[in-house]
């Protein structure tokens, strides 16, 4: 059983845009990724997805695997599904967010695995039990329920489950609140099929991709955590990514 892990890398962003190419301590934050990843022993490949000829001219510069995508894909599911199509003897594909340079490989590993052991598994994510207060009312922090089996019943940008009755101050010593960790695994077949299906209500109300899956009626298991990431989406986090390494920068 192949699996492969996929970057998707774009150059465009509102909030920093050319981030995949910012530099913490030497290296690029797409190298970094890369380079965790490769690090995990779940992976047969890694291969970075991008639609930016400078993005891909560095990736091949440090040694890595890259393929130039089509620049309508709307997600990072999109473009990954591209690559993924032009690789058939693939069985698994992991996507891994861009934007992570810490990502610990054992969480790419925790994504993968269910889908090496259980047949029944169509995708996998990862969840974090969430510690802090301000996480648990941040609307860009995605929260997520799953069941016994644990199989995601929703994501929200909202506090769930609501805690009827319970002051909010008390919410996190009541019960067990789980934020999404934006890692996905797929089976080839399909992540193709995904690619293929519209925008549904959910998504578009809770801008959340995944929903759109859920709606559809394909589940997603729910792997647990206790691994911290660490994502670049603005300038100052990469300020603060820097310092993690370099204290005095």
């Amino acid at each position: 059983m192949k699996t492969i892990g996929i970057i998707p890398a774009r150059f465009a962003s509102s909030r920093f845009p050319g981030k995949s190419l910012a530099v913490i301590s030497g290296k690029t934050i797409i190298q970094r990724v890369y380079e965790q990843a490769q690090r995990a022993h779940r992976l047969d490949e890694v291969i970075v997805a991008t639609d930016d000829e400078r993005i891909f001219a560095h990736v091949e510069a440090f040694g890595g695997k890259v393929v130039m995508t089509a620049p309508h894909h709307r997600s990072g599911t999109e473009r990954c599904a591209e690559v993924a199509g032009k690789f058939e003897d693939a069985d698994i594909i992991i996507n891994i967010q861009g934007d992570e340079p810490f990502i610990d490989p054992e969480q790419i590993n925790l994504v993968a695995e269910p889908l090496a052991r259980r047949q029944s598994v169509q995708i996998s994510t990862l969840a974090k039990q969430i510690e802090k207060e301000d996480e648990l009312n941040n609307p860009n922090v995605v929260k997520v329920v799953f069941n016994r089996q644990q199989m995601a019943m929703y994501f929200s940008r909202s506090t769930i489950p609501h805690l009827r009755g319970v002051p909010s101050h008390k919410w996190l010593s009541s019960a067990a609140f789980y934020k999404h960790i934006g890692l996905y695994g797929f089976r080839r077949a399909l992540l193709l099929e995904l690619a293929e299906l519209p925008p549904s209500r959910y998504e578009k109300w809770e801008s959340l991709e995944q929903l759109r899956w859920l709606e559809q009626g394909f589940s997603i298991f729910v792997n647990l955590t206790e691994l911290e990431t660490i994502g670049v989406d603005t300038p100052e986090d990469l300020e603060r990514a820097t310092k993690m390494i370099n204290p005095e920068e």
